[in-house]
């Protein structure tokens, strides 16, 4: 099975175990890594910390084409079938996907406009970090192929002619958005965390610790205090023994 963070709510029958070295793939790591596969990595990581299921990441240049979907991050463990929102009736369960959905259609949308569509973000950061791997010239070669990939998926969902002060709006929307739903609460469902809560902590704390040209991006997440508090708790319980902490 090949697990990312936008299928966290699909669920499959568990017929096998899973496995003591389930290995979760990702392209890149540290100051190599892009902003969105490293937001989608540390979801899946926080997913499965939650589900308390143990996983090694491995980082490999080429996990991009190792993937069967072509997405990262990816692990292969066989047919599994893990949620963290058994607890919840349906109408929760359908109101969490509709997060989920405005998590995965605002926030990473944005990362990958960032990366690929903002000038001074590709210029120095974008090429320079997706090609690292690859020597002269296909570094350039790939580096351009997956911007003009991408360019024409924000030319096709309606991104294409956006400007970045108008992302950035897109942005701070869906953090009020998601700023009201948690309120006061520790987790979006009150006192245990769902997929919904490992998605957006992967997205949010991606944001609030990657270096970018500027802090335009990340100021967005600060004016949220809920928010920043909300990426703090799971850091703290679910990842302070794994050397993060940036955040404290």
């Amino acid at each position: 099975m090949s697990l990312v963070a936008e299928a966290f709510v699909s669920q499959i029958a568990a017929t096998e175990p899973w496995p003591e070295n389930a290995t979760l793939y990702q392209q890149l790591k540290g100051e190599q890594i892009l902003l969105s596969d490293n937001a989608a990595s540390l979801a899946v990581q926080a997913f499965l910390q939650m589900c308390n299921l143990p996983v090694k990441v491995v980082c490999r240049a080429n996990a991009e084409y190792m993937s069967p979907s072509g997405k990262v991050p990816f692990i292969h463990v066989g047919n599994q079938g893990h949620s963290l929102s058994d607890g919840l009736d349906e109408v929760q369960k359908a109101e969490m996907k509709a997060y989920m959905e405005l998590v995965n259609n605002m926030l990473l949308t944005a990362e990958l406009y960032l990366q690929w569509c903002d000038e001074a973000t590709v210029g120095e950061i974008t090429h320079a970090r997706y090609g690292s791997p690859y020597p002269w010239p296909l570094n350039h070669i790939l580096a351009y192929q997956k911007q003009w990939e991408v360019k024409r998926k924000m030319k096709a969902i309606g991104w294409g002619n956006k400007t970045l002060d108008q992302v950035l709006e897109d942005v701070d929307q869906c953090c009020q958005a998601l700023s009201q739903r948690l309120g006061t609460q520790p987790y979006f469902f009150n006192k245990q965390p769902t997929e919904l809560d490992a998605l957006v902590f992967g997205h949010l704390y991606t944001i609030l610790t990657t270096q970018l040209t500027n802090d335009e991006l990340s100021e967005k997440v600060k004016n949220y205090s809920n928010l920043l508090a909300f990426c703090r708790r799971i850091e703290q319980h679910y990842f302070e023994d794994g050397g993060k902490g940036r955040l404290s």
